[in-house]
């Protein structure tokens, strides 16, 4: 699978020297967008299959949660993963952008299924809290210990790179809540068998809900912003349009426009008028480079009119899109 040259629009690629035209690179390693995914898919999906057990052994809810949560982390690694992959496929006549926005719609993807496992999470927790169960405490604790070093372990893979990729952000997020999430669950089995109290179980199902929405709800707005075409968030609008307008015989910038093509890669299309000016390759081609330094904007299209006072732009009023 041949990589295209938006290759050097990440930071994170310097460095690596392996040659990326190549069908299979897999002996180089994974590439750097992709590292994490395939230890952490793995680790997290054994370590549900025991929490399950361990939970319904112990008849935990607060393991059960938690479980639930892996489950729904492990989806959103494996889509996060899914997005990677085919952000990297060539467009195509149809898919003229390629798959890129695929790691938008993973993000978002993502958000949603954290959201159906809080509302599983806090359905069955009250329901605990109006009919207290037994829950044997033992269990929990050693499940719940194990669970803090494999989701610790797993948010260390995606530490890298995290700043700049909403898509390794999620994961890392989901990765780090859980580590908490499994704190909370071993507190909890101290404090029931201290002191019996069979509500801990639940409210910490409560708890961990709760968290769990906490940390969901940016990511959601974030990708719902990104899948709406909105500028992203690292960009200050007025900041580019200031940059555009200030540029030699630029008198006017109108219809502009930033959005994200994946979570990685931003593209711009603006319409500047340049009264007397000739062609110039020049000027485009280092406006681009400028682009991309200052702003990370690696896909700039810019249309340069005269400014015809015969032939006024239609786009060029700030209301029409």
């Amino acid at each position: 699978m041949g990589q295209d040259h938006h290759d050097h629009d990440h930071g994170h690629h310097h460095g690596h020297g392996h040659h990326h035209g190549h069908a299979h690179d897999h002996h180089h390693g994974p590439r750097p967008e992709e590292r994490g995914f395939a230890p952490g898919v793995a680790l997290n999906l054994g370590f549900v299959l025991l929490e399950v057990v361990a939970g319904l052994v112990a008849g935990s809810m607060a393991l059960l949660a938690d479980a639930g949560h892996n489950l729904s982390d492990v989806l959103g690694l494996v889509l996060a993963w899914v997005a990677v992959r085919l952000a990297r496929r060539r467009p195509s006549d149809r898919r003229t952008y390629g798959w890129r926005r695929g790691t938008i719609l993973a993000a978002l993807a993502n958000a949603m299924l954290l959201l159906v496992a809080v509302g599983a999470i806090a359905l069955e927790s009250v329901q605990r809290l109006l009919a207290p169960e037994p829950v044997a405490t033992g269990f929990m604790l050693w499940v719940a210990a194990a669970g803090i070093l494999v989701n610790a372990g797993t948010a260390l893979l995606f530490a890298r790179g995290r700043e700049a990729d909403i898509n390794r952000r999620g994961a890392y997020l989901h990765m780090l809540a859980d580590a908490g999430v499994s704190a909370g669950v071993v507190v909890g089995a101290l404090l029931i068998q201290a002191t019996g109290w069979l509500w801990v179980d639940p409210v910490l199902g409560l708890v961990i809900a709760g968290v769990i929405l906490a940390g969901t709800w940016g990511l959601l707005r974030e990708s719902t912003d990104l899948a709406m075409d909105a500028v992203p968030a690292g960009i200050d609008p007025a900041a580019v349009g200031a940059f555009l307008a200030a540029q030699p015989g630029v008198t006017e910038v109108h219809d502009l426009h930033i959005w994200a093509l994946s979570t990685t890669e931003t593209a711009l299309t603006a319409h500047l008028v340049r009264p007397g000016a000739a062609m110039d390759d020049g000027f485009l081609a280092g406006l681009g480079r400028d682009l991309r330094a200052r702003f990370g904007i690696g896909h700039a299209t810019l249309q340069v009119e005269a400014g015809d006072p015969a032939h006024p732009c239609a786009l060029a009023p700030p209301e029409t899109v």
